[in-house]
């Protein structure tokens, strides 16, 4: 069945707003902290504001298809060999939402033949709908800590309150703060409302006693095992529970999307973010620090 209420306000959003596109790569130094589940949910909430959306899914496991029960036409890599359409390597899985599975492409970005880079871009640039709002679901087995995709735009890193999340997280942004010096911290799994201020304030004091990097607070999400279960039956929990704390803290960081500054680079929309990511991969070199 159609999902008029996206259409109508796709529609009003796209005649009375013509709003500049967001990046954001959620990345996380710990496993199993819940950051795809919550870029799932994100993804499907921006929808429900009457964005479009389009989620880069780097990761070849436990990734977006499996949150959403559902099977890619494709990978990325066959857009850029022009065996397919980057638009038939995409799936759907909630009106507004598009997910393109990236995984065996990140790691290669700075080796992209020009061939390649032109399929990239032609790609992009050939999708039948618009992208508003541009998602990074960031692998973490990176040797420089993200990806190009993920330094190209702002990185919002989860964790939660243990101690090793704490101390990961730390050692992520360390590893690589010389190639970004901001992060937005969105603390998973809160026990109250102070907790994901509590947390942030420590890990922040320790990033500027050190030097090593400007922090944001981007907001907290409340510890509820529904927001898991919801996801092993492949149910974002903003759309199935709205009314729920957890759902109500998504929303909010959600929507607060488009309060971020912006960057040069969106406003000329997807495409010239592609060419900007293009530029950063072939010009990068990673210079990586130690905890």
């Amino acid at each position: 069945m159609a999902d008029f209420s996206h259409d109508q306000a796709a529609g009003l959003r796209r005649l009375f707003a013509s709003r500049q596109l967001r990046v954001a790569t959620f990345a996380s130094a710990t496993a199993g902290i819940g950051k795809t589940t919550l870029v799932a949910n994100v993804a499907v909430e921006l929808a429900r504001q009457g964005q479009e959306v389009l989620v880069v899914d780097e990761n070849g496991g436990n990734n977006l298809g499996v949150f959403f029960n559902m099977s890619a036409g494709g990978e990325l890599t066959q857009v850029l060999r022009r065996k397919l359409s980057l638009e038939d390597t995409l799936f759907s899985p909630f009106p507004g939402v598009r997910i393109l599975p990236a995984d065996k492409v990140a790691e290669r970005l700075a080796r992209l033949l020009p061939a390649e880079q032109e399929a990239l871009r032609s790609g992009m640039q050939a999708l039948s709908r618009p992208v508003d709002v541009l998602l990074i679901d960031s692998s973490p087995n990176h040797a420089e800590g993200l990806s190009p995709w993920g330094l190209t735009g702002e990185v919002v890193l989860v964790m939660s309150g243990a101690r090793d999340s704490i101390t990961d997280a730390y050692a992520m942004i360390r590893k690589i703060s010389a190639a970004r010096r901001h992060f937005r911290i969105l603390v998973n799994r809160v026990k109250n409302a102070n907790g994901g201020q509590i947390i942030f304030g420590n890990l922040k004091k320790l990033a500027a006693e050190r030097g090593i990097a400007r922090l944001e607070y981007g907001g907290a999400i409340p510890f509820d095992n529904t927001l898991k279960q919801l996801g092993q039956l492949c149910q974002p929990i903003v759309n199935a529970l709205p009314d729920n704390p957890a759902a109500a803290a998504l929303r909010g960081f959600a929507g607060h999307l488009y309060d971020w500054p912006d960057a040069e680079y969106e406003r000329g929309g997807v495409e010239q973010f592609v060419a900007q990511l293009l530029h950063s991969a072939s010009t990068a070199t990673p210079r990586v620090l130690h905890a």
